[in-house]
């Protein structure tokens, strides 16, 4: 199996008598997208500051692109590149001079340096802005300019704390364009958010964090189907076609003016093949047929915001 990028075994971190982080455990596959979702407080921002070295964990065993960031913090910080919440530009400097800046931070001779920043300014859509002073950019800009500066050293891990908070959904969708292509190439991205759709649209793998702790870890799918409600509804084109269906299915909620059928699902093949199956022993054509999952924003209200969480971590599909 290759190597994770990330791997984190009992991460614990407090701060005096708050408990921040109590045994975290997370495994992110290289070349792919990791999801960490939570409410404010939950840990998500403490995890990427000990993972990119910039806190100490309390206890656990951390490995960054193989390395400790406790025993070897410099080839973690050679490996990796990071976004935090709040944009770092210097707003008082162009985007090129910031970006030389971050050049000469990594070490880069001065050819390659200028290449780098001239290859990074025309990836991130900022080369006809690249001489004018980065306080007059919009949030967006400043944003792509953030995640350029975070690329200079040309990572291969890179940690996304809360990205695109703040952006117009234009601005959001050019930066999520932009993650994909880094993952394409080859690069691991952990990304926090609280946008349950950015999660959605650009994950591999989500952790719900709550309290310090993952309550349920999956893909998208995968957690949406932990929260019930799903449901497959059928249309047919007359009442006789679904008085055949619902003798088929057994319990459905039934609508004979709109003449459909709604069947519990989880959103699965195996669920829908099975109520295919049942139609077609029965000799049923169905005029329409759409499935109905949970979304995120299901999940994450469900695991981080309703008594009943306790009951779906038994769930947990890992």
């Amino acid at each position: 199996m290759p190597t994770p990028a990330i791997e984190v075994r009992g991460l614990r971190k407090a701060y005096g008598a708050k408990t921040v982080l109590a045994g975290l455990d997370l495994t992110v596959p290289a070349g792919t997208v990791y999801a960490l979702l939570g409410p404010n407080g939950a840990g998500k921002t403490t995890t990427v500051h000990i993972l990119s070295t910039l806190l100490r964990a309390d206890a656990g065993q951390l490995r960054v692109a193989g390395h400790d960031p406790a025993a070897d913090p410099d080839a973690v910080r050679a490996a990796i590149g990071l976004t935090g919440q709040f944009s770092a530009v210097d707003g008082y400097l162009t985007a090129r001079e910031n970006l030389a800046l971050m050049a000469d931070l990594n070490h880069l001779d001065r050819r390659e340096g200028r290449r780098r920043v001239t290859e990074l300014l025309a990836r991130f859509d900022l080369t006809e802005a690249a001489d004018k002073p980065v306080v007059t950019y919009s949030g967006g800009m400043r944003r792509r300019l953030d995640l350029a500066m975070t690329l200079v050293g040309d990572p291969r891990v890179v940690f996304l704390d809360e990205p695109t908070t703040g952006l117009d959904p234009r601005s959001r969708r050019t930066m999520w364009d932009s993650i994909r292509e880094l993952v394409a190439g080859g690069v691991t991205i952990l990304l926090t958010t609280q946008y349950l759709e950015e999660a959605d649209q650009l994950a591999d793998r989500v952790a719900v964090l709550d309290h310090g702790r993952i309550v349920a870890e999956g893909t998208p799918a995968e957690l949406k189907r932990l929260i019930p409600g799903g449901h497959i509804r059928l249309r047919f084109a007359a009442l006789a076609e679904l008085e055949s269906a619902a003798r088929a299915l057994g319990p459905v909620t039934r609508d004979d003016d709109a003449l459909t059928l709604q069947v519990p699902s989880d959103g699965g093949v195996r669920s829908l093949r099975e109520v295919l199956d049942r139609l077609d022993g029965a000799a049923v054509e169905v005029a329409e047929l759409t499935v109905h999952t949970p979304d995120l924003d299901d999940v994450f209200l469900t695991l981080t915001g309703r008594p009943d969480a306790a009951a779906l971590e038994g769930a947990n599909p890992r």
